[in-house]
């Protein structure tokens, strides 16, 4: 089965940096795009990266320049880099299958809050 592990959220301050990891099981993570989705108190979740399994990245306007999508085939992970966040990217933050119609069982996703 499916599991989507998400780790390294937490506390940052504006203009700060943070990494967040996935780590994959049960799919066969090198043959299927990935992506970082997240959701905000009382909002929909939403797409905000995209990544291909040769490294083709695409970024949701919103995020452009401040939050970037990496990939390890190896290890089965895919990385968020956040540079620069803002408080309007306060959400928890999820991984999954891109796009949203091919995604999997949902993990317990990890929770970034961007606050001075």
């Amino acid at each position: 089965q499916v599991q989507l592990v998400e780790s390294g959220g937490g506390l940052v301050q504006p203009g700060g940096s943070l990494r967040l990891s996935c780590v994959a099981s049960g799919i066969r993570f090198s043959l299927n795009n990935m992506g970082w989705y997240r959701q905000a108190t009382e909002k929909s979740r939403e797409l905000v990266a995209s990544i291909s399994p040769s490294g083709n990245t695409e970024d949701a306007y919103s995020v452009k320049g401040r939050l970037t999508i990496g990939r390890n085939n190896a290890k089965n992970t895919v990385y968020l880099q956040m540079n620069s966040p803002e408080p309007n990217d306060t959400a928890v933050y999820y991984c999954n299958r891109a796009p949203s119609s091919r995604a999997a069982a949902w993990g317990q996703g990890t929770r970034v809050t961007v606050s001075s």
